[in-house]
C-alpha cells in the first residue's frame, strides 16, 4: 500500500490531483470499463446468432484466434492505471462478453491469473448473446448483492427486440459500500435518430435503478458505467440520467459525469467516420465527490499508442481485433476508460 501512496503523491503537480493533502497517506483503487469487441467463444450456442464466430462460420473464429484475442484484452485490462498506482484496475466493468466461460478464459491469461478476480455476470436475453459482466480483484472488493435489470424493446413490427441487462453490483470496496452499474445501450444501428428511442428507454431503466438505490441511501456512492452508444450531451444521457460537468455545481439527485469534459474538448473512445465520439462513460453520485471515504480523482481514457492504428485508412482510429473478413491481431473499436478512486489510510 505505501508504494500505491509514494507513486500517487508523486504525481500529484502533474496530474493537479489538489484534493489530496501531501501531509496524508492514501489508498488508490483504479476502476475501469472497456467494450472488449465480441468477445465470443468457439462454440455454437444454439439460443444465439453467434454461428459467425465460430470455425466454420463467416468469421472462421478457431480457438487459435480465440485465444489470442482473449490473451490480447488482458494484456489491456493488466496495464490500465498501472503507471499511476502500480497494478492492475481493482474493478473492470466489461462488454460484449458472450458468457461467463469467455470471462474465466479472460482472467486466467498469463497477465491477469495472479491478480484473484472475480466476477460478477448474468446471461442476458441478448439475441446476439452478447452480455455485461463485472470482473474485481477479491481482495479489494466483496460482493453483497448482484441484479440483471432486463430492458425490453419493440420493433416497428410489434416484436420484441431483446438486448443486454443492466447489471448491478453492490459491495464493499476496502471495507465503504459502494454500487456498480454495468450498462451496455442499444446500438445505432439504423442510424441514431431512428435507433434513440431505445437508448432513451435504457436511460429511463438506468435512472430508475439508480433512484431506487438513492431512496434506500440518499447518501449512495454509485458509479454508474458503461457504452452508453450516446455522447455525454445527448437525450438518453444528460436530461435523462440528469447529468452534470461541473462537479461544484452538483445536487444530491444528480450525477456527475467527468466524461463530458473530455468529450468537449474532442476527446473519445470510439471512432466513426473520423469523428470521435465519447461513448464509453463514468458517472458519479454527489457522495463520491467529497473528501469522506473513497473519492473521486480523476478519470481518462486508456489510449496506448500500441491501441492506436498507426498507418492505413484507419490511422488513429483505435486497433480493432476483426475486419474485413479478417483477425488483424488488434484489440477493440473502442479503448478503454478509467477513473480513480483515493481514500485516506
Amino acid at each position: 500500500m505505501f508504494r500505491l501512496v509514494t507513486i500517487l503523491i508523486s504525481l500529484v503537480p502533474f496530474l493537479c490531483w489538489n484534493q489530496l493533502d501531501p501531509s496524508k497517506k492514501y489508498s488508490v483503487n483504479t476502476i475501469a470499463f472497456y467494450n472488449v469487441e465480441n468477445l465470443f467463444d468457439t462454440i455454437d450456442d444454439p439460443k444465439t446468432f453467434d454461428n459467425d464466430r465460430t470455425p466454420n462460420g463467416k468469421d472462421k473464429w478457431t480457438e487459435e484466434i480465440y485465444l489470442k484475442k482473449s490473451k490480447n484484452i488482458a494484456k489491456v485490462i493488466s496495464e490500465i492505471g498501472k503507471d499511476i498506482v502500480g497494478t492492475s484496475p481493482s474493478i473492470i466493468g466489461v462488454c460484449e462478453v458472450e458468457n461467463k466461460k469467455v470471462l474465466i478464459d479472460l482472467i486466467n491469461n498469463e497477465e491477469l491469473k495472479n491478480q484473484g478476480y472475480g466476477i460478477a455476470h448474468f446471461d442476458s436475453p441478448d439475441e446476439r448473446g452478447v452480455d455485461v459482466g463485472l470482473l474485481f480483484k477479491t481482495n479489494r472488493f466483496a460482493p453483497i448483492f448482484t441484479k440483471a435489470y432486463s430492458l425490453y424493446l419493440k420493433r416497428d413490427n410489434g416484436e420484441t427486440d431483446f438486448t443486454r441487462d443492466h447489471l448491478l453490483v453492490s459491495g464493499y470496496l476496502d471495507n465503504e459500500l459502494i454500487h456498480f452499474i454495468v450498462n451496455h445501450w442499444p446500438s445505432r444501428s439504423g442510424g441514431r435518430m431512428r435507433s434513440e428511442k431505445g437508448r432513451i428507454l435504457a436511460g429511463q431503466l438506468n435512472r430508475k435503478i439508480i433512484d431506487s438505490i438513492l431512496s434506500t441511501d440518499a447518501k449512495a456512492k454509485i458509479i454508474n458505467m458503461g457504452d452508453f452508444n450516446d455522447n455525454p450531451t445527448d437525450k438518453s444521457i444528460k436530461p435523462t440520467l440528469k447529468t452534470v460537468s461541473n462537479k461544484s455545481k452538483i445536487n444530491r439527485n444528480e450525477l456527475f459525469n467527468p466524461t463530458e469534459k473530455l468529450y468537449k474538448k474532442g476527446f473519445g473512445s470510439y471512432n466513426y467516420r473520423g469523428k470521435w465520439d465519447m461513448l464509453d462513460q463514468f458517472m458519479i453520485s454527489s457522495e463520491l465527490l467529497k473528501s469522506s471515504g473513497h473519492f473521486f480523482l480523476k478519470a481518462g481514457i486508456f489510449n496506448e499508442k500500441y491501441l492506436i492504428n498507426q498507418d492505413g485508412k484507419y490511422e488513429g482510429y483505435p486497433f480493432r481485433s476483426f475486419a474485413g473478413g479478417k483477425f488483424l491481431d488488434g484489440y477493440s473499436d473502442h479503448f478503454p476508460i478509467y477513473m480513480l478512486l483515493a481514500k485516506e489510510l
